[in-house]
């Protein structure tokens, strides 16, 4: 069956959704994006993902010409067109189609599409196991370049780490940035664990503020963890008693070796499994409906 994809107010069927090869999104990056799941009928933290988009948009002073409510209802309305229950969604809002040059004056009017389909990131085995990540080469975005707290189309940071990865033949990648501190991984954030306490890089050292970075911590606190965002190196994640990584499509999943280093026992922790198992319980329950 063939997908239904919004482009600019439209539902078209995937053979018929196509931007221009003028659209600066294509010709320059420029352009924001969010990955939003539905769980049982439900789209996750919608109003958070929307509101994210809009803040990234506003940074690039990108105009998207759309209220948030318009966008959070073209969302659910593409969702349902495709019939879905479980979902991974792909928000994209580019600079739209201007000239060869980089002003974006020439691009009088955004283009909008959004994807509703399904998401496999990791195989079951690594799920079940926990992954084998390696530390990149490739150094995290400077947040005052191109700031990784902003989800621009401009992934080529992390796609250079994503091609170690694979070269490597790793689980993920984790990126440090210029001074040594880890940030996050190539598509997730990353928490360490020690006792009781929970550890994951403020947004200040390069990192993405993950709206399931944000849900894990909230699960966390109320499960009696003491949650802080703090610096730490390499160092501290290899003595670490738990590794793992959220987001959206990987969701929560441990993390056992580092650097060919054993986390722990080398097997995915008591407390990373728990935090999965709230998750799994709490995004079944908590969302916006997609179906009256």
């Amino acid at each position: 069956m063939s997908k239904l994809i919004y482009l600019d107010g439209e539902l078209v069927p995937e053979e018929q959704a196509k931007v221009s090869v003028f659209d600066h999104g294509l010709l320059y990056g420029d352009g924001v994006f969010e990955g939003i799941r539905a769980y049982n009928g439900r789209i996750f933290r919608l109003d958070q993902h929307i509101d994210r988009l809009y803040r990234s948009a506003h940074a690039i002073m990108l105009n998207i010409g759309m209220t948030k409510e318009e966008m959070a209802a073209a969302v659910v309305k593409t969702v349902r067109a495709n019939e879905l229950r479980d979902a991974y969604i792909r928000l994209v809002v580019t600079r739209g189609v201007g000239d060869l040059g980089l002003d974006p004056r020439q691009c009088p009017k955004a283009t909008v599409f959004i994807i509703a389909a399904t998401i496999k990131l990791y195989p079951e085995e690594m799920c079940r196991n926990g992954l084998q990540i390696i530390t990149c080469s490739t150094r995290r975005n400077m947040p005052d370049a191109v700031d990784p707290a902003l989800k621009s189309l401009n992934y080529l940071n992390n796609i250079m780490a994503k091609i170690e990865t694979i070269r490597a033949n790793a689980g993920e990648g984790l990126l440090l940035n210029n001074e040594g501190y880890v940030t996050e991984c190539t598509g997730d954030n990353i928490f360490i664990v020690n006792g009781k306490r929970l550890i994951t890089p403020p947004v200040s050292a390069g990192v993405l503020e993950g709206v399931t970075r944000d849900c894990v911590m909230e699960l966390a606190r109320v499960a009696g963890l003491e949650v802080e965002e703090g610096l730490f190196r390499l160092t501290a994640v290899y003595n670490a008693h738990e590794c793992f990584l959220t987001g959206t499509a990987a969701e929560v999943i441990s993390v056992t070796e580092v650097d060919g280093r054993a986390i722990g026992s080398g097997t995915p922790g008591p407390a990373t499994g728990m935090l999965q198992q709230r998750f799994a319980d709490y995004v079944r329950q908590e969302g916006t409906p997609v179906y009256s």
